[in-house]
């Protein structure tokens, strides 16, 4: 019996090898970029533990930093220097906000725009 109006289904090789590249490629970027979220994470972490701990000035509240920087060797991109400290209704308040360049081949650059402040 045959049967007709009936066709195959299915990725073709061409399909497949499309989908291949797109996968990787995503991979790659998320290989690269999973490093830097973390570092922005690890930096809002510090500086709300530094909020909490109350410093009653802004040299205070730098070398606090930094004594962290030393501990948490993922942060990088970032120093003391580039915090900035302000007072919101006696409610310490700490900000940053940096840039990261992630090189995806060649001359192809990522580029990342990170900012954030204590809670």
């Amino acid at each position: 019996m045959h049967q007709a109006g009936r066709r195959q289904r299915g990725i073709s090789l061409i399909g497949l090898l499309f989908w291949g590249v797109v996968i990787a490629f995503v991979g790659v970027v998320a290989a690269k970029t999973f490093p830097t979220v973390l570092e922005y994470y690890t930096i809002k972490r510090v500086i709300n533990r530094i909020v909490v701990s109350n410093p009653s000035t802004v040299p205070a509240v730098r070398a606090e930093f930094d004594r962290a920087k030393q501990v948490e060797y993922s942060i990088e991109s970032i120093s003391s220097a580039d915090l900035v400290v302000t007072k919101d209704n006696e409610k310490l308040r700490i900000s940053f906000a940096y840039d990261k360049q992630i090189e995806l081949g060649g001359p192809v650059y990522l580029l990342i725009k990170y900012q954030g402040q204590s809670d």
